[in-house]
């Protein structure tokens, strides 16, 4: 196969019914049950073929862990602190919570 410069492979796009659009997007969050995956400034592709769209994510990720609403009390009630503390004392731990509890004691 021929080496293709992207107009000539957007034309051969277009005539197979395909079209590409460029989000500009700031930030892409994939929630899954277990963790959260955040895009900070992605490229953003979307791509429509006969009505069914694809969406590509391109960029650094990172990864958090979902809290619990449970995980968040017993952190809180462990160490005196607030909400806001708790929260960031266990990402920054990444979920563990005896982690959580001893970086906010000692």
């Amino acid at each position: 196969m021929l080496p293709m410069n992207d107009r000539q492979m957007r034309m051969m796009m277009k005539k197979m019914g395909i079209q590409m659009k460029e989000i500009k997007a700031e930030r892409v969050i994939i929630e899954t049950a277990e963790k959260n995956y955040v895009f900070r400034n992605p490229a953003v592709t979307v791509m429509d073929m006969k009505g069914e769209k694809t969406y590509q994510i391109v960029g650094e990720v990172t990864v958090q862990p979902k809290l619990n609403e449970e995980d968040i009390t017993l952190v809180m009630e462990q160490t005196g602190k607030g909400r806001e503390e708790a929260e960031r004392a266990l990402k920054d731990a990444g979920g563990d919570i005896a982690q959580a509890i001893l970086n906010l004691t000692s």
